[in-house]
């Protein structure tokens, strides 16, 4: 099969390697059908995470069709279109009984694409396939489903619902990237009376308003005054930060308001500043998170009902094939205007 492999910080390659297969008595084998590059990826090329070893299958997304199965899996069987979770749950560990799925230790978590090859191939090996695969309704299209594997959950669970979003707060979004784009489409769902979406890129300040943001702030004109001009001088109820980067960060903490949430949503490689001296008294919460993918299901039957739409995301289609390339144009969202990307399998 064919597969993209790391092979060192900046570097990867589109290669020949042997087919995978079952492995264990839980494990299902997935034709993919569709991959999707995550910014996470990029971290990862970047060097910002080294538990991923040279050699790593990238990818922790798709929508495919089951080829095999071991004898312990009974949810999904040979032929089943399904949807593989970026995160994956052995079901039986302390974290996964209390649906914290991103931190299992009976072998799953964020694993694909990390710790064991991933989904930017032609064939994965899904661990614990009962709990870590999602069979697809027949009339949703690849591309919407494609999305829940990873940004909508991610942004839903870790943005909106750590943040506690809730009827008429003010939101701002710091980043409008597809995360951030996500926790904006998903923010709408609690009725919030503004959502402010913050970014420097105009492409994607564009894509914030059609997804639902109420003021879109360019990051060169003062983000921070515009805020508090919004909200009489308090700041935002919920800030988001959806970026990675220490600036963004200590940009949420200027916007937030006392007894506000600030939800960090963004994969951090370096450190940023946390100004306890002026925040230490204005009863802020703070909160990080790996996405646990419960949330799932729910987003599944939003998708299906018609409640969101995931196929809005993706800017730029190839081959899968074509991988290198699509990277190379995820890389320049600021001159490709790339959101996400769908890479199908070749007929």
């Amino acid at each position: 099969m064919k597969a993209l492999r790391y092979t060192g910080p900046a570097t990867m390659e589109w290669v020949d390697t042997a087919d995978a297969a079952v492995q264990e008595p839980t494990d299902a084998l997935v034709r993919v059908d569709a991959t999707t590059i995550c910014g996470t990826d990029l971290h990862i090329l970047n060097g910002d995470v080294p538990s991923v070893d040279h050699g790593r299958v990238l990818g922790h997304e798709a929508v495919g069709t089951v080829v095999d199965v071991g004898a312990a899996v009974s949810a999904v069987a040979a032929g089943d279109r399904v949807l593989v979770s970026c995160i994956t749950s052995c079901g039986r560990c302390r974290f996964c009984r209390e649906a914290a799925y991103g931190q299992c230790v009976g072998g799953g978590g964020w694993i694909l694409g990390n710790r064991v090859d991933g989904t930017q191939a032609e064939l994965v090996r899904v661990p614990f396939a009962d709990t870590s695969t999602h069979l697809l309704p027949a009339g949703l299209s690849t591309e919407s489903a494609l999305m829940l594997s990873d940004i909508l959950p991610t942004a839903f669970e870790v943005g909106v619902l750590n943040g506690a979003v809730a009827p008429g707060d003010t939101v701002a979004v710091v980043g409008a990237g597809p995360i951030g784009l996500a926790a904006i489409a998903t923010a709408r769902l609690f009725s919030p009376g503004a959502i402010i979406a913050i970014d420097p890129a105009a492409p994607r300040r564009d894509a914030a308003k059609r997804f639902g943001a109420d003021l879109v702030v360019d990051t060169t004109t003062d983000p921070t005054s515009v805020v508090m001009a919004r909200t009489d001088g308090l700041g935002a109820d919920v800030v988001i930060e959806a970026v990675g980067v220490p600036a963004a960060f200590e940009l949420c903490a200027d916007l937030v308001r006392p007894g506000g949430h600030l939800a960090n949503v963004g994969v951090h490689g370096s450190p940023a500043a946390l100004h306890l001296e002026r925040l230490w008294n204005r009863n802020i919460t703070i909160t990080t998170g790996l996405v646990d993918t419960y949330s799932t299901p729910r987003l599944l039957a939003m998708l299906a009902a018609g409640h969101l739409d995931g196929a809005q995301f993706i800017t730029h289609r190839f081959d899968l094939d074509d991988i290198e390339h699509a990277y190379e144009v995820f890389s320049r969202p600021m001159d490709s205007g790339a959101l996400k990307i769908a890479l199908h399998r070749r007929g």
